[in-house]
């Protein structure tokens, strides 16, 4: 992206989030999905540190929350309450530890695990599991409750006190300090390093609602008629924005504290490690989350992670992902804040189910039917743990009605194994530069007429995409790519499902794509796309015959190639595919009837392929896609049968006919698929087809497989 790009799309993406996020943290309306809302601010956040020149102070990034309710008494927080910058992927884990230790100068090491003998202080990271509720932050004097505030903007908060008041997970008083003492030494906490009995004491949680209450609240609203939430965390925030706290009282929520601002260490460095002060909570008598937990590594941060992605329904609770802490609260502290995050801290969310992305492209696909298919082309983007690149758009209706148009910023999304789909536009994000899309009027596969069939387009000729399958299949076939995993049902589902509509796709594919059809696993797809990644080399004669050039067989494919590596001076072992095209377009038909066994109709028929534009663009994509060329300028091994011409017919016992030619090619020989006079000898195996006939009509001398193999040694 260029820099002028760049700045647009920050200020756009800037505008847009803000707007949603007054409406979602002032308003408590979702004017798009919570997931949608992560991937804009990840993208913002992604190009920001890709352009750092465009931050600026009024970011979303740099910001905390919405501006504090008006009909609630504001609150001034002892200390700004952060939130944290998103993670989506282990990547993007692996790229926040290394701009930490960036920022430090040296690796993340424990700083404590030489220095002090608790195993419990030689863990790198604390992981928290994500409620999806409201960040609160409670103060007690002299042991009692006295206050209770929301986040607000991260300095000034709203006064919740009564309604946190109701909620029976929030004590009123902290424990008394011989219970707190007697705590401690049960969690091997030595009490007499602490404060026992703070005067003020300040922590932090968060306040949410349970998956049971939530549905029985909305089942008793949408009796009386009256609003249901979207989800969990807009029930907590309205519960707890009730001015009247009997309301509040009706709707039984739960707390998790998680923070400590207050220092309670009796000498500075005391408390050394953020599991420490989750210790101190649960000793004080504030309920902390037991799921909670230490890991010595970011391995063991993703099997946390991966572990409750996949258990999370079990809990009775809502979670979005995971907070991980440098556990160390001095090597955090040093790392301070950039913006509204601290850099020692990182919400690893769950793979999204809904995400934002560009509609880069639109393209066509046909079916074996004929049915012409609008296929979306995106800009790579995570769905429920999968990178998709690729969304079937159906028929022309449902562009329009999407009001769809090339270059949008559109929401997909995927749920359980449902291929994904683009289910709204966010037309707000329209700088003036996006295409509209049209169906054409000539089938772009075969140049035959379009005719429209209710909702569907299809090609005229009927054929068209069955032969579409077969040339495909005749590329990937054992004598050409030799993708042994991409077999004829797996092209034709491909086919079917928009991944593919030419041979240059195949080669596009990511696993994504592949997982996001039903019925294939992960394994099977990683698979699959290994074996395609694997194939990207390949010899000139087989690229040749792979092509599905009309007449143009194994041994045409042979006598091609060797034509062309002459041609090409001062050739190493690769060659490109567009030097491959410029000497095919040099060759004029004469030139190609002069080479042995070409006659009039195979010139043509190789003439004209590579002079038809869609067949150079294809040409063009399969380079660009990373095929490689290989020359395969070997030489013969000996020169015994240079000049003797050989055909085979019938099947051998000692070796496969491709075995036969390649030990031919070796001692110099050459290999014909036709019998001539010019013809030395031809090779009868077993059951030999009409070319036996002909060669005894012409008189060429026939070989039986001994006498071949004799002639061999």
């Amino acid at each position: 992206m260029q820099k002028n790009e760049a700045k647009a799309r920050i200020e756009k993406l800037k505008t847009e989030i803000n707007k949603y996020r007054y409406a979602y943290h002032v308003l408590d309306k979702s004017l798009i999905s919570d997931a949608a809302l992560d991937s804009l601010k990840k993208e913002l956040f992604d190009l920001e540190q890709q352009f750092p020149e465009f931050i600026t102070s009024d970011s979303p990034t740099q910001r905390i929350g919405g501006e504090p309710l008006k009909k609630f008494k504001k609150v001034q927080h002892e200390a700004p309450m952060l939130s944290f910058n998103d993670a989506f992927s282990e990547q993007d884990m692996h790229d926040w530890l290394k701009r930490n230790e960036n920022f430090l100068g040296h690796e993340l090491l424990s700083r404590l695990s030489a220095t002090d003998s608790n195993p419990r202080n030689s863990t790198q990271f604390y992981c928290e599991l994500k409620i999806d509720g409201l960040a609160i932050e409670l103060v007690y004097e002299n042991g009692i409750f006295v206050q209770g505030s929301t986040r607000g903007d991260g300095q000034i908060g709203e006064d919740i006190t009564q309604n946190l008041k109701t909620v029976d997970a929030i004590p009123l008083t902290i424990l008394e300090s011989e219970e707190v003492e007697k705590n401690l030494k049960s969690l091997n906490l030595n009490p007499e390093s602490y404060i026992l009995n703070p005067s003020r004491l300040v922590v932090r949680g968060e306040v949410f609602m349970t998956k049971k209450e939530f549905d029985r609240i909305n089942r008793e609203n949408k009796k009386l008629g009256i609003k249901t939430f979207a989800n969990p965390r807009n029930m907590a925030a309205g519960s707890v924005r009730q001015l009247n706290p009997k309301i509040t009282s009706s709707r039984k929520m739960d707390s998790f504290q998680y923070d400590i601002v207050t220092d309670l260490a009796k000498k500075p460095g005391v408390i050394l490690t953020h599991e420490e002060k989750h210790f101190l909570l649960k000793a004080f008598g504030f309920k902390t989350n037991p799921h909670n937990k230490a890991e010595k590594n970011l391995d063991g941060v993703f099997n946390f992670r991966n572990y409750w992605d996949h258990h999370r329904e079990k809990l009775n609770y809502e979670i979005d992902g995971v907070v991980v802490l440098i556990n160390d609260n001095i090597t955090s502290e040093t790392l301070g804040v950039v913006g509204k995050a601290p850099r020692g801290g990182i919400a690893y969310k769950f793979s999204p189910k809904e995400a934002t992305t560009i509609l880069e492209n639109i393209k066509l696909q046909i079916g074996r039917t004929g049915t012409l298919t609008p296929v979306a082309i995106l800009k790579p983007v995570s769905v429920g743990g999968i990178t998709i690149t690729h969304a079937t758009l159906h028929n022309l209706d449902q562009i329009r009605r999407l009001d769809l148009k090339i270059g949008d910023t559109i929401i997909i999304s995927r749920a359980g194994d449902v291929i994904p789909q683009i289910t709204s536009v966010l037309k707000e994000f329209r700088t003036g530069k996006e295409k509209e899309f049209n169906m054409p009027k000539i089938c772009p596969f075969d140049w035959s007429k379009v005719i429209q069939d209710k909702v569907a387009y299809r090609c005229s000729n009927s054929s068209c995409g069955a032969r579409n399958s077969e040339a495909l299949r005749h590329f990937v076939s054992k004598s050409a790519f030799d993708i042994r995993g991409l077999g004829p049902k797996i092209i034709d589902r491909f086919l079917d499902e928009g991944l593919i509509s030419d041979a240059a796709d195949i080669f596009e594919i990511k696993v994504g794509d592949i997982l996001a059809l039903e019925r294939f696993g992960e394994k099977s797809a990683e698979n699959l796309i290994r074996e395609i990644e694997t194939h990207k080399k390949i010899a000139l004669p087989r690229f040749i015959y792979s092509l599905g050039i009309l007449h143009v067989g194994e041994e045409t494919a042979q006598l091609l190639a060797k034509q062309v590596i002459a041609k090409i001076k001062n050739q190493k072992s690769k060659i490109k595919i567009i030097e491959i095209l410029k000497e095919f377009q040099n060759f004029s038909l004469e030139d190609l009837q002069k080479i042995s066994d070409i006659g009039p109709a195979v010139s043509q028929s190789i003439f004209d392929w590579f002079r038809n534009k869609k067949n150079v663009e294809l040409l063009t994509r399969l380079e660009k896609n990373g095929i490689q060329i290989k020359s395969d300028k070997r030489q013969a091994t000996s020169d015994k049968l240079e000049g003797k011409t050989f055909v085979l017919t019938g099947s051998m016992e000692t070796m496969s006919r491709d075995e036969a030619k390649e030990k031919i090619r070796n001692l110099g020989g050459e290999i014909s698929e036709s019998v001539s006079k010019q013809t030395t000898y031809v090779i009868a195996g077993t059951d030999p087809g009409s070319k036996f006939n002909k060669a005894q009509k012409l008189g060429v001398k026939i070989l039986s497989e001994k006498e071949f193999l004799d002639l061999l040694k």
